[in-house]
């Protein structure tokens, strides 16, 4: 059996080679390795990442929006090896698990108003793909067999998968995989920041972004959509918050057209705003959620679509069954690992935690609004971005090379060298994304805005 390990002291470590010679990285340019070598991380504690080098960095983004809990929980890392000791792998293909049923039913009492049923994926964009074809089939069931179609926001981001690609707002992330599944329709999503004519009403602003909605659905046919997709907040074009009033409107138009609300909760869900579902934070009640990611705070794989009880009713019907499923989906150890979690987050009170400090990690933000490279700050919870400008007054973006020279040259490794782990963006207008650990507090607040105003110091003197 092949073990890993590290290198004795003096002995060079062939990690980075070994990446750049036979792994092919996510969402990464496979061509500038080996010149530029493959950061290693080797361990994590806390909100604390090291790499091969022996550097300490902060975990700005929790992951990928992941940890919530933060790293190196071994009571987490226990639940998951006694889980493996006992039952490594069982599918829920018509079978079920302690675990499963159990975690199934904590979630349904966590979720709100009737969403009451959990189909088991490994990940986010499973989810989505799933509530997608869930709503699919239950018009059919329902004798509507022409809502197929979805309406999602510009330049929002909801997977990889053919159908979650559909979904996704970025024309730049399709290109090179068209044609994808047919049915995937945008509207304007609430970057106010963008429309400044409404800076003095932004309720206006959210009644004008959900109307437009309502457009895109009349546009097509309402006898041919099926559901709107929105996060609670947008994560692809820097952490888009919608203002009051925006979900109650949305949730209006989609009961006067006969369309099902899906929460795209990945990243929002289980405590990154300070709430089980963001959803009840914003006070708005989808047919279902999609979540993922903090269920398990990244110590397994899993994610969810959670149906409310309308959506569950056709299914449940003689002789329907719904031809869908992953292998792993709700795997023994990340399921077991998840209700491990849920109490661990329940019994730290993390939820609470992101309540009482949200306030004082966008007021630390802010203070980098006095750079002039610093458009904006925007967020909510533990999930905010930075918005990067070419002049402040103008609101002028970057150009092409300039983005280039920043996101994908100078800001990720500038920001991983002065000692943070965040997330440079140009899906949409350039940001910087931070989205800590839930565990985090003042200390690493101010430990991310020296890190983030020393960078960006450096960096307006490129563009």
């Amino acid at each position: 059996m092949t073990s890993i390990e590290h290198p004795p002291a003096g002995v060079p470590d062939r990690t980075a080679q070994r990446a750049a010679d036979h792994l092919w990285m996510h969402f990464a340019r496979q061509g500038r390795h080996p010149e530029v070598p493959v950061p290693v991380i080797t361990r994590g504690e806390g909100a604390h990442i090291w790499d091969n080098q022996g550097r300490r960095i902060l975990d700005g983004l929790s992951g990928l929006f992941v940890v919530q809990a933060g790293h190196g929980r071994r009571e987490l890392a226990e639940v998951a090896a006694k889980q493996a000791g006992e039952l490594a792998f069982f599918p829920v293909w018509g079978y079920t698990t302690p675990g499963q049923a159990e975690l199934a039913e904590r979630l349904a009492h966590l979720a709100p108003g009737d969403l009451n049923r959990v189909f088991f994926t490994t990940g986010g964009g499973e989810a989505v793909e799933t509530a997608w074809k869930a709503a699919k089939q239950y018009f059919k069931l329902q004798g509507k067999p022409g809502k197929h179609k979805v309406i999602s926001r510009a330049v929002a981001y909801h997977g990889t998968t053919q159908g979650a690609l559909a979904i996704t707002g970025l024309p730049a992330m399709k290109k090179d995989f068209e044609p994808l599944t047919p049915g995937g329709f945008r509207a304007p999503n609430t970057n106010i920041y963008r429309h400044p004519e409404f800076a003095e009403d932004e309720k206006a602003f959210g009644l004008w972004a959900a109307d437009r909605i309502e457009e895109a659905i009349l546009f097509e046919g309402a006898d041919t959509v099926a559901a709107v997709f929105l996060e609670p907040v947008q994560n692809s074009g820097g952490c888009l918050v919608a203002p009051p009033g925006y979900f109650q409107r949305v949730r209006e138009i989609c009961d006067r057209h006969d369309v099902l609300l899906v929460s795209d909760e990945v990243i929002c869900a289980f405590g990154r705003h300070g709430t089980m579902f963001a959803c009840e934070k914003f006070d708005y009640l989808p047919d279902m959620i999609t979540c993922a990611k903090g269920m398990s705070s990244g110590y397994g794989p899993i994610g969810a679509m959670i149906a409310s009880e309308k959506v569950i009713e056709p299914f449940l019907r003689p002789g329907v069954a719904f031809p869908h499923g992953y292998t792993f989906g709700g795997h023994p150890v990340s399921a077991a690992i998840s209700l491990a979690n849920l109490d661990l987050m329940e019994r730290e009170g993390l939820n609470q935690r992101v309540l009482d400090n949200e306030e004082a990690l966008g007021a630390t933000l802010r203070k980098l609004l006095d750079l002039p490279i610093v458009g904006d700050v925007r967020g909510d919870g533990y999930f905010w971005a930075v918005e990067l400008v070419k002049d402040k007054a103008t609101r002028q973006t970057f150009d092409a090379a300039e983005r280039e020279a920043l996101v994908r040259g100078f800001l990720p490794g500038a920001l991983f060298a002065n000692g943070l782990y965040c997330r440079p963006d140009d899906r949409g207008d350039v940001v910087v994304q931070v989205a800590p650990p839930l565990i985090c507090g003042q200390a690493e607040f101010d430990e991310m805005e020296q890190i983030l105003r020393a960078t960006l110091t450096e960096a307006q003197g490129l563009v």
